[in-house]
């Protein structure tokens, strides 16, 4: 008796349509077939290969995603319109897109101690900060060219101001020796081995570590968050303007003194939270976004100083990020594994209109691809970095790069998720596509 066979016959089908926006390669015949409604996503990505392989012997497998009415099918199609209220009687429109999955972890880029932040914000480097106080500059995978030093403490944050002329790229890190210090350098300079920088300026007036910097889109201003529970805002120039900058000669090392730094002071502090400021961004003009471990998330006016907008999560923040629809849209996580998301156009605000809850442990940091509205990333202590879209639930890829507890993660190029973490490894996770 063929069992296979009866299994066959009692599987209920839909009539069903592929439609897709990705280019001519990947698009099938519009024509409606007759599926069995017990497939899932790996099923369904069957069928689109084989009906691109007909077509085009050469063609090799690709996998892909499936919405239906603009929802992610994470079920059986069965599953999906029962959940959904769908009737199984009308054609289904099904898009496909490719799956938002990396096709290729590059070679690990080791460290010296935990990589605590990583910036991938320039497509032409990758910018990473070390528990060994150093900030180094990576061209690709293994391939250290620049090493920022200066810090005398474990650097917490590192942030690329300006990299739009990379023969004069200006970088800002933040540490736990109470300073920020910026830095400048040539990253389309030819090297072969790891050019050694000292930084331009030294910011000095937080009383305690600093543990997050962000800058103004300008590049004209930063401001930083710490545990003395303050914002600063200092200004990024080189030239000496009354009040903010004093020279300062290093003391004499090996009878040989070294190069003369600026030294500045805050312009202004933003006062009103009341532990950690864990995370700033200062994506916007005129407003600064904070996440602290008083639980909250707050605007700020950046020229009154006032917060316009307070946030309880009832949870200690560890990272933030602004972006998604509007670019308005607040990420955040912490001490809990949920990242939750926030339109503060929506009245209302405190609740989180998002809620992801699929790591296992502490959320490390957020962020929002730069060219999507859907599509956020997250790191967590549970060693796994999760990408997201709003459109579904569940992450649309589990990341798995790392050996222990990831501390910071990016995304690069707009095809990359670069990371961080406790075992002392950059990570670069390739070929992702976002549409």
């Amino acid at each position: 008796m063929d069992r296979d066979g009866d299994e066959e016959e009692n599987t209920t089908r839909v009539q069903a349509r592929f439609v897709t926006k990705l280019d001519p390669p990947f698009k099938v015949p519009p024509t409606s077939i007759a599926i069995p409604s017990n497939l899932t996503r790996l099923g369904l990505s069957t069928i689109i290969n084989n009906l691109l392989q007909a077509g085009n012997p050469e063609w090799s497998h690709e996998p892909f995603d499936f919405l239906i009415d603009g929802e992610f099918v994470r079920m059986s199609l069965e599953q999906f319109l029962l959940a959904k209220g769908i009737s199984a009687e009308r054609t289904l429109e099904i898009e496909y897109i490719k799956a938002v999955v990396p096709r290729k972890e590059e070679e690990p880029s080791l460290h010296d101690d935990w990589v605590s932040t990583v910036d991938g914000s320039s497509p032409g480097f990758i910018l990473t900060g070390c528990y060994d106080g150093l900030a180094r500059v990576w061209k690709s995978a293994g391939v250290c060219t620049h090493i920022l030093e200066g810090h005398t403490g474990a650097i917490t944050s590192a942030r690329i101001i300006n990299s739009e002329d990379e023969e004069s790229v200006t970088v800002a890190t933040a540490s736990k020796d109470q300073t920020l210090r910026l830095w400048k350098f040539n990253a389309e300079e030819p090297t072969n081995s790891h050019l050694k920088i000292r930084p331009f300026k030294i910011l000095r007036g937080h009383k305690a570590s600093v543990q997050s910097v962000s800058s103004q889109t300008s590049g004209d201003m930063i401001c930083s968050g710490g545990w003395d529970s303050t914002i600063n805002l200092w200004q990024t120039n080189e030239i000496n303007t009354e009040g903010d900058l004093v020279s300062i000669k290093k003391k004499k090392k090996n009878d040989q003194a070294e190069e003369s730094q600026l030294q500045g002071e805050a312009v202004s502090t933003l006062v009103g939270h009341t532990q950690c400021v864990s995370s700033v961004n200062w994506s916007q003009r005129d407003t600064i976004f904070s996440a602290s471990w008083d639980h909250s998330i707050r605007r700020w006016d950046v020229e009154t100083g006032k917060d316009l907008l307070n946030i309880y999560c009832g949870k200690s923040l560890n990272c933030l990020d602004i972006g998604g629809e509007g670019s308005m849209m607040i990420a955040a996580g912490g001490s809990d594994p949920i990242l939750r998301i926030w339109d503060p156009r929506k009245p209302g605000t405190s609740a989180p209109v998002f809620q992801f809850s699929s790591h296992t442990s502490w959320i490390s940091a957020c962020k929002w691809h730069n060219k999507s509205w859907f599509n956020v990333l997250s790191s967590s202590y549970d060693g796994k970095i999760m990408l997201w879209d709003l459109r579904t639930a569940w992450p649309l890829s589990v990341i798995n790069s790392h050996q222990d507890k990831v501390l910071c993660a990016d995304w690069w190029k707009g095809d990359a998720v670069v990371s961080g973490g406790v075992d002392s490894k950059l990570r670069i996770s390739s070929g992702i596509s976002v549409q």
